[in-house]
C-alpha cells in the first residue's frame, strides 16, 4: 500500500512494533504530540527499506555462492572428477596409445597449418599443446583434441596478419580474445545455441568435412606439393599434376592404407566362444589381448614402421625418395602475456592499431570456433554414445585459448582429422591429451631428430583411413523414409561446405534449418470444410510470426463465398500470447465490428485469459468452448446479423 495513505506492507515479514525513544506503535494515527516529524519517519522508512534490500541481496548472494562451490557444480565444472576417480589401467594403455598416435599426427599439421596462417613453422607446434592439458580437466568429450585447424588458421592469416614479417602479435591478441568470448558465453550458459543445430546439418558438415580432409590428403599420397585448401580448387590441381606423382610416396602411402586396414580387423575379430563351454585359458586370453592391443595401436604402428623404412632409405644415401616432415625448431617459447604492441627496425604497432585491424575478427572466429567444436563434438558424441554439454565445451575451449595465448599460440578449436585419429585409436578418457601434449613438448626439447623421418604419405593414410568412415550416406535414405523435409538442410550444407568452405557451409545450414524451423509458425496451412459453423481452429501458441497471416485468413473467411461471416475462433491449443499478437486480436475485432460480424474466441487458457484481462481489448468477446461460441453466434447473434453464414475452417499448423 503506498505511503500516502498512512499504510504500508510490512518489510521482510516484519510485524509493526514500537520504536524506543518515540509514541510510534506501528498503528495508523499512533502518533502522539511527541511523535517524530513526517520528513524523519519518511526517512526511517527509506533506511528499513535500504537495509530490507541488503538482506535479501545478501541472501541471494549467499545462496548463489553455496551453489557454486557444491559438490556438484565442482564436477559439472571440473570434469576430470567424474572420470578419473574410475580410471584403469586399461583406460590408461588405451589413452597412451591414443595420445601418442595424435601427437605423430599434430606434428606436421601443426607445421603446414602455421604456413596457412602466415607465421613460422613453430608456431604450429605452439599451438597444439596447451589446449590438450587445459582440456583433459574441462573437456566433456573423450574424443576431442584441440589444436590448430585449417579453419582457424585460415580465419588467422585473414584477420591477424601483421604488417611485419614473421611477426605473430596480432595472432596472439586475437587468441587471448577469442578465449575471452568463448569464456564469456560459457559462463553465461549460451551453449544452449547450439541445440539449435540440427542432425541434419550436424551430419552434413562431417561428412563434408570428412571427404574435404580425406581429399586434402591425397597430395600426400601422391607427394604432390603446392595444392590449394579450398576443395572445388583443391580437386582441380590435384587431378592437374598427377603426372607430377612421386612413385615411393605412393607406394607407401598405399601399402599404409592396406596395414590400417587388416590391423583394425584384428581389433574387432569375434572368437566365437562357447557361452556353456569352460572359456579360453589365460595364454588364450593373454594373446587375443596382445592382438587387440595390435590392432589399437594399428595408427601408431604404421606411422612408426614407416618412420623406419624412411630413416633406412636415407642411411643409404637416398634422401630425396620420401617427402618427409623435416627439420623442426626445438625449444619453447617463453610463458608471458600477450604484447600489445610490437616495436622492429623503426616500426612501431600500437595496441589501438592491432585492435582496428582485426575489427571483426574478434567476433568471427570466436563463433567459428564455437561451431567447429561443437559440431565435431556432437557427431563422435553421437558415434561413440555419450553426451556432451555445451556451455562446458565453450568453458573448456576459452580457457585453453587464455592460457595457450601465454605460450605463443594463435586460437585453437577442436580439429576434425585428429578427433577421428583419436576416435580410431580407442580413446577412453580426455587424459589423452596429456600424452600429445607431452611428446609435442618433448618433441620441441629433445625429439626433433626422431620425428624428422616420418613420411607425409603415412600421416596420410592414417588421417585417410580415420576420416573416411565419418561419411554416412544411409542418412540419405533415413531422411526419406521418415521426414523429407529434413533433406534440404542435409544438402545444402554438404553443398555449401564443399563448395564456399566448412565455416560458411555450417553457417548456411543452421540458417536453412532455422527457416524450415520457424516456417510452420509464420505460414500454417489452412484446410476448409463446408457446413456448420466457421471455426478457425489453432494448433499452437499464436506470436508475432503467425499473427499477420492469422488475420488474412479469418478476413478470407469471413468474405467466404461473397458473405459476411462471423467466426469462432478456437483458441483451446494457444498456451502463450505477446504483445503483437494482442495488437492483431485488436485489429481484428475492429475489422469485424466495422463489417458487421462478429468473431468470437474460445477456449483460451487461464493463464492466456490474464493477460487479455489486462490487455483490457474493447468489445472483446469470449467463450469457454467451441460449442458455446457456436451456440452464442446461431442464437444471439445471427438475428442482429441475418446476412451471417456459416462454414467450418480448421487451422492446421503442421508443415
Amino acid at each position: 500500500m503506498s505511503r500516502d495513505s498512512g499504510e504500508r506492507e510490512p518489510l521482510l515479514g516484519n510485524q509493526p512494533r514500537k520504536r524506543a525513544g518515540s509514541n510510534y506503535t506501528g498503528e495508523e494515527g499512533g502518533l502522539s504530540s511527541n511523535a517524530l516529524p513526517p520528513s524523519h519517519e519518511r526517512e526511517t522508512e527509506e533506511e528499513e527499506s535500504i537495509m530490507g534490500f541488503t538482506v535479501v541481496v545478501k541472501r541471494a548472494a549467499k545462496k548463489q555462492i553455496n551453489a557454486c562451490c557444491s559438490k556438484e557444480n565442482l564436477k559439472t565444472k571440473l570434469p576430470i572428477t567424474k572420470w578419473l576417480p574410475k580410471y584403469s589401467l586399461q583406460a590408461l594403455q588405451c589413452d597412451l596409445i591414443a595420445g601418442l598416435t595424435v601427437g605423430l599426427t599434430v606434428i606436421p599439421q601443426g607445421l603446414a597449418y602455421a604456413k596457412i596462417a602466415d607465421l613460422p613453422p613453430q608456431y604450429g607446434l605452439y599451438s597444439a599443446f596447451m589446449g590438450c592439458f587445459v582440456y583433459c580437466f574441462l573437456g566433456t568429450a573423450k574424443d576431442i583434441t584441440l589444436g590448430p585447424t585449417a579453419i582457424m588458421s585460415l580465419m588467422t592469416a585473414t584477420f591477424a596478419t601483421s604488417p611485419i614479417e614473421e611477426d605473430a602479435t596480432y595472432a596472439i591478441v586475437l587468441c587471448l580474445i577469442t578465449g575471452c568470448v568463448q569464456l564469456l558465453l560459457g559462463l553465461l550458459n549460451l551453449g544452449i545455441l547450439v541445440n539449435f543445430i540440427s542432425y541434419p546439418v550436424i551430419n552434413a558438415f562431417t561428412s563434408a568435412a570428412a571427404i574435404t580432409i580425406g581429399f586434402g590428403q591425397v597430395k600426400g599420397i601422391l607427394g604432390l606439393t603446392h595444392i590449394p585448401r579450398d576443395f572445388p580448387e583443391m580437386v582441380y590441381e590435384t587431378c592437374k599434376k598427377i603426372p607430377e606423382t612421386k612413385i615411393w610416396d605412393l607406394v607407401m602411402g598405399l601399402v599404409c592404407l592396406a596395414l590400417l586396414y587388416v590391423l583394425k580387423k584384428l581389433r574387432t575379430i569375434n572368437w566365437n566362444d562357447d557361452l556353456d563351454g569352460p572359456g579360453p585359458n589365460r595364454c588364450v586370453r593373454f594373446c587375443r589381448y596382445l592382438i587387440w592391443l595390435i590392432g589399437t595401436a594399428s595408427n601408431a604402428i604404421v606411422v612408426i614402421s614407416a618412420s623406419g623404412v624412411a630413416a633406412i632409405l636415407i642411411s643409404q644415401g637416398k634422401n630425396n625418395t620420401l617427402s618427409i616432415t623435416g627439420h623442426l625448431k626445438p625449444g619453447l617459447p617463453d610463458f608471458k602475456p600477450p604484447d600489445f604492441s610490437y616495436t622492429k627496425d623503426n616500426i612501431t604497432i600500437t595496441a589501438s592499431t592491432i585492435f582496428s585491424d582485426i575489427g571483426a575478427g574478434f567476433g568471427i572466429v570466436p563463433l567459428l570456433g564455437l561451431v567447429e567444436l561443437i559440431a565435431i563434438g556432437k557427431a563422435f558424441a553421437r558415434q561413440n554414445h555419450y553426451k556432451i554439454y555445451p556451455s562446458q565445451e565453450l568453458i573448456a575451449i576459452g580457457f585453453a585459448n587464455i592460457i595457450s595465448c601465454f605460450v605463443g599460440s594463435y586460437p585453437v578449436t577442436g580439429s576434425f582429422s585428429r578427433t577421428a585419429v583419436n576416435s580410431q585409436s580407442g580413446v577412453k578418457t580426455p587424459a589423452s591429451g596429456i600424452f600429445t601434449g607431452v611428446l609435442i613438448v618433448l618433441a620441441l626439447f629433445t625429439l626433433t631428430p626422431l620425428f624428422y623421418y616420418i613420411p607425409k604419405s603415412a600421416l596420410s593414410a592414417v588421417i585417410i583411413f580415420s576420416v573416411i568412415q565419418m561419411v554416412d550416406v544411409m542418412v540419405v535414405k533415413k531422411l526419406w523414409k521418415t521426414n523429407k523435409i529434413d533433406l534440404i538442410p542435409l544438402f545444402i550444407t554438404f553443398l555449401s561446405c564443399l563448395g564456399v568452405g566448412m565455416e560458411y557451409g555450417i553457417l548456411i545450414g543452421i540458417g536453412v534449418s532455422m527457416i524450415i524451423l520457424l516456417y510452420p509458425s509464420a505460414r500454417p496451412k489452412i484446410k476448409v470444410e463446408p457446413g456448420g459453423v466457421k471455426v478457425v481452429k489453432l494448433d499452437q501458441g499464436l506470436l508475432f510470426p503467425a499473427v499477420e497471416y492469422l488475420q488474412e485468413c479469418v478476413l478470407e473467411a469471413n468474405e467466404a463465398d461473397g458473405k459476411n461471416n462471423s467466426v469462432v475462433l478456437d483458441c483451446s491449443h494457444v498456451s502463450a500470447l505477446d504483445y503483437t499478437a494482442i495488437q492483431g486480436i485488436t485489429e481484428l475485432i475492429v475489422d469485424f465490428k466495422s463489417r458487421e460480424a462478429k468473431l468470437v474466441f474460445a477456449g483460451f487458457p487461464k493463464n492466456v485469459l490474464k493477460h487479455l484481462q489486462v490487455a483490457d481489448i474493447p468489445e472483446l468477446t469470449v467463450s469457454s468452448t467451441v460449442q458455446e461460441g457456436c451456440k452464442l453466434l446461431q442464437e444471439e447473434l445471427t438475428p442482429e446479423f441475418p446476412g451471417v453464414q456459416h462454414i467450418k475452417v480448421e487451422f492446421n499448423s503442421r508443415l
